[in-house]
């Protein structure tokens, strides 16, 4: 059998030890507290601890459940054998009753009130001592001491000014804060014991367990009650600075494991990196507090930031199995009221650090996507950052669409920059246009996708705090969102658009930024390219003030660099911000800075539009009443795009314009024969361009 250890809480008056080990041990004390939940699964209801009462020669009364004896009482009991270990503080006496030497040879672990003084005599008298410093705040302890009513404001300074007594050299020390609320003290206490007395010997199972880590724990063992453990969702295996979570199995007594053996499958062997036989110590995870959380939201109730941090931080870290994070996910990305896409988007922040930038005005712009050809971020940024705010922007890839933004502004420079890079490239033009991959990265993202996107869940609000969270991180103070609506946009009505709006502006008030939404008419393509070269080539044709630069593309840069120049107080409102913007586009001083950021990125050689090409003709004569961007996008995407640059489609109509019997509809561009051919076929099935059946007479 296994001795048991002998933990010894010890800590500054004040510090909360007794509430901490009365909570942690309430069935198996006398104390008369009830038993929180928290703690009552993790020590009291697994029969392997014992509460120490001590045994003090000071009257009954609030604080430590102790027997209380008379010093003559004390010595007698001395006299006889009656102490494991006795010491004296404060002018009292105290002692271990010898009873707990059973305890510990039959394998059960004691948790006593200790003090700093006595420990160098408990080292060797017991076969493993384990010490928890319990540790709080100066002005909590005495906020406490002053409750406890003992001592004069005064005194409890002088008693908060003491030095604590040196601990003995090679002692087992593990320190809780208590320094939250009674149950997370509570918690973190329990933590600490388990995770000390959990030390098992490390065993490499023949067992392949892919992408899930597998840790198996014999029902007979004696570190652990391993039952317990198999329901707990994960465990978390420690030792050296390393550490692994794995989902828990059973195995039979007396076959694969011994007694105080751990076994991992081949995957999560080799990540915790440690040979076999190593020491390691296991506790549950997540911790019940999180796992109460996550239970709270599931069964419909609300979380504030904080909460929002625990069960983020949990969820990355691997602590919950995926049935939960997905019963989590859905719930919560479907109901998210105001103040709760608030609090989301404020825990969110708390998992990167945020960019400083050397400026009083750092400026940003995100548009929800979906518009094909809505290229006006290239154009808007070099507007801005001529006129002299900052604009270090990042930008997505495609993911469903043609082109993204980083895709386009590839076809004529690096994207791929590292932070190094666009503080560089933003101290150099003011501004950059960067692909967020490398930059915006975020660890809950990867998980949170990997979920959500096979079962199809998709949430606008949990989508507002993912965005101006990552705004928030990356140094902006002002940011200008677009919002289009339209049949084939995510936002379907304009209702929906402004509601959106609100929603973003609020999530930014909540973060601190000043942010101003606008929504945009996503009924029909924006320019007349669809795909990276021909987006910038459009983009090119405004920066130069060509004559056949496309209007609604023009235009609609023209609007949000206003808004966003109406951030500088010098401006001041949206008008004067159109007129600085036009004069800065008619000067040439946009195309100079656009010029200026391309090479500073890292100028390629410009890709052109594929030179195998393929005409889409009119069946019929007619109106265009209506343009299928999402249709466009794919005969696109057919074609190549967006991994090939050059592929696309060239558009040579727009709403509202006449189409003769055979006339052109748009182009297609491609590098090679096959992608020509998908993209034409998929085009003959459906055009994507709507004419009107009312034709005109000659």
């Amino acid at each position: 059998m296994k001795p048991g250890i002998l933990f010894v809480i010890v800590g500054a008056s004040g510090v909360g030890k007794d509430t901490l080990i009365a909570g942690a041990m309430t069935t198996l004390s006398a104390s008369g507290l009830a038993a929180p939940a928290l703690a009552a699964p993790a020590l009291a209801a697994s029969g392997r601890y014992v509460a120490c009462r001590r045994v003090i020669t000071r009257a009954e009364g609030p604080g430590e459940d102790h027997e209380p004896v008379s010093p003559q009482e004390f010595e007698r009991h001395a006299a006889a054998g009656g102490f494991l270990h006795r010491w004296q503080a404060h002018g009292l006496n105290y002692g271990l009753p010898i009873e707990l030497r059973a305890e510990l040879e039959a394998g059960r672990h004691v948790v006593a009130n200790g003090s700093r003084g006595a420990l160098a005599g408990l080292m060797d008298i017991v076969p493993r001592l384990v010490v928890i410093e319990i540790t709080a705040p100066r002005a909590r302890l005495r906020e406490r001491l002053l409750a406890r009513g003992r001592e004069s404001a005064a005194e409890i300074e002088l008693r908060l000014d003491r030095s604590p007594d040196p601990l003995p050299d090679g002692i087992e020390l593990l320190t809780v804060a208590n320094d939250a609320s009674v149950e997370a003290g509570i918690e973190k206490l329990v933590a600490a014991i388990e995770t000390a007395a959990a030390r098992m010997a490390l065993r490499r199972m023949p067992i392949h367990a892919g992408r899930t880590n597998m840790a198996f724990l014999p029902l007979d063992s004696s570190a652990v009650p391993a039952a317990t453990y198999a329901g707990s969702g994960r465990i978390e295996l420690m030792a050296g600075g390393r550490s692994v979570r794995a989902a828990v199995s059973m195995v039979e007594p007396g076959t694969l494991l011994g007694d105080d053996e751990i076994g991992l499958s081949v995957e999560a062997f080799a990540a915790l990196a440690l040979p076999e036989g190593h020491r390691v110590s296991i506790r549950r995870t997540p911790t019940p507090g999180s796992r109460a959380l996550l239970c709270r939201k599931i069964d419909g109730g609300r979380l504030c930031a904080d909460e929002y941090e625990t069960l983020f931080r949990d969820i990355v870290e691997d602590r919950y199995p995926e049935s939960e994070v997905s019963a989590f996910l859905v719930k919560t990305i479907q109901n998210l009221d105001d103040v709760e896409v608030v609090a989301v988007a404020q825990a969110r922040c708390r998992f990167m650090a945020r960019i400083a930038w050397d400026a009083p005005i750092v400026v940003d712009k995100h548009s929800l996507g979906g518009i094909p050809g809505s290229r006006i971020t290239l154009i808007v940024v070099p507007i801005v950052a001529a006129h002299g705010l900052l604009m270090p922007k990042t930008s997505s890839r495609a993911i469903t669409s043609a082109s993204g933004t980083a895709d386009a502004m590839e076809a004529a420079c690096r994207v791929d920059l590292n932070a190094a890079d666009v503080a560089r490239v933003v101290r150099q033009t003011g501004a950059c246009i960067a692909w967020n991959g490398r930059l915006n990265h975020s660890a809950l993202d990867d998980v949170v996708n990997a979920i959500t996107r096979p079962l199809g869940l998709d949430s606008n609000r949990w989508s507002v705090a993912s965005i101006m969270s990552k705004k928030w991180t990356s140094g902006s103070t002002h940011v200008a969102v677009d919002c289009p609506y339209g049949p084939n946009a995510k936002l379907k009505t304009l209702a929906d658009a402004r509601e959106l709006c609100r929603v973003f502006e609020l999530v930014g008030v909540g973060l601190g930024l000043t942010v101003r939404a606008l929504g945009t008419d996503g009924s029909s393509a924006i320019g007349r390219g669809i795909g990276p070269a021909l987006e910038l080539r459009d983009v090119g044709l405004v920066l130069d003030c060509d004559p056949a630069a496309p209007s609604d593309l023009r235009e609609k840069a023209l609007t949000f660099a206003a808004e966003i120049l109406s951030f500088d107080p010098a401006i001041g409102d949206s008008t004067r911000g159109r007129a600085r913007a036009e004069a800065l586009l008619a000067s040439g001083a946009a195309r100079e800075r656009f010029d200026r950021i391309v090479a500073a990125q890292g100028r390629t050689a410009r890709t052109e539009p594929g030179p195998l090409t393929h005409i889409v003709r009119a069946a019929q004569a007619g109106h265009v009443t209506a343009i299928d961007g999402w249709q466009l996008a794919g005969v696109a995407r057919s074609a190549g795009a967006p991994a090939v640059k050059a592929a696309g489609i060239d558009l040579a109509t727009s709403v509202g314009q006449r189409v003769a019997a055979g006339g052109a509809l748009y182009t297609i561009h491609a590098t090679g024969a096959a992608d020509l051919d998908a993209a034409i076929e998929l085009s003959s099935r459906r055009s994507g361009i709507t004419l009107s059946e009312v034709f005109e007479t000659v």
